[in-house]
């Protein structure tokens, strides 16, 4: 538990329901916040903070040591609260499902020095204790067969770790995986990958990659549109026992 911000709650004569009212969120994300690992999102952290009259870093000590880019961390507090990320990956392999090796592979051979890919990989694996965390969400991740079938880095040993990785993250609860053949017709997700959180209090938040800086996405039109492509992808996407077994004859490829 979050020991120092449930303190500060009481100190300031506050509850999870009063703050919650000023903020305009729902009481349980408040509640979430008194949970190691969860930290609010940057729009909320310095009105909390100034509410309960402490310094974030007081309340929430790992803002101070967040390795991931500055532009990308609404969107890593957003992973922390989510109640459900649905995932669509073109390309990759998601990257809260990445190993340490496959995540190097991604980024290395541009213009990062050897330290800045260092503090990336880092970061971005740091990112999936949300996966083991008690209460974390519920992952539903989506792969056009492609992903698997592409050597990245250039390796077959690589590939044959992540894959296995991959399926043992399948066996996790809160994680389910499906993937879209590599003979299905063309369909929605050839646009390109994104993910959909839903959050607590019922709404939702998109974040779409694209050749530049990814964005995040809260329109209600927005969501609505991606939405629908959502739906169109999984109608696509083999079910679960038939993902597994495609899972097990890519890994078994690399071998």
């Amino acid at each position: 538990m979050n020991h120092a911000f449930v303190a500060a709650l009481a100190e300031a004569g506050h509850t999870a329901e009063s703050l919650a009212d000023q903020l305009r969120v729902h009481p349980k994300t408040v509640a979430r916040w008194a949970n190691p690992g969860h930290i609010p999102q940057s729009r909320h952290r310095a009105t909390v903070a100034n509410l309960l009259g402490k310094d974030v870093d007081a309340l929430w000590p790992d803002t101070i040591k967040r390795r991931e880019p500055v532009w990308f961390r609404p969107w890593v507090d957003i992973e922390r609260e989510a109640l459900t990320l649905r995932a669509f990956q073109l390309a990759w392999i998601p990257g809260l499902l990445q190993t340490d090796a496959y995540a190097r592979a991604t980024l290395v051979g541009g213009v990062l020095t050897a330290n800045a890919v260092d503090e990336l990989v880092a970061a971005r694996i740091s990112r999936q204790a949300i996966l083991s965390r008690e209460g974390g969400p519920l992952l539903v991740a989506v792969l056009d067969e492609g992903v698997l079938r592409r050597a990245v880095g250039g390796s077959r040993a690589l590939m044959a770790a992540q894959l296995a990785h991959l399926l043992a993250c399948a066996d996790l609860p809160n994680v389910q995986l499906h993937v879209v053949p590599i003979d299905a017709p063309s369909y929605p997700g050839l646009d390109g990958p994104f993910t959909i959180a839903d959050m607590p209090g019922g709404t939702r938040v998109a974040h779409v990659d694209s050749q530049t800086q990814a964005q995040i996405v809260d329109q209600v039109s927005e969501i609505a549109t991606l939405e629908r492509s959502w739906e169109r992808i999984r109608g696509e996407a083999l079910p679960r026992g038939r993902t597994l077994d495609l899972l097990k004859e890519a890994a078994r490829s690399w071998t």
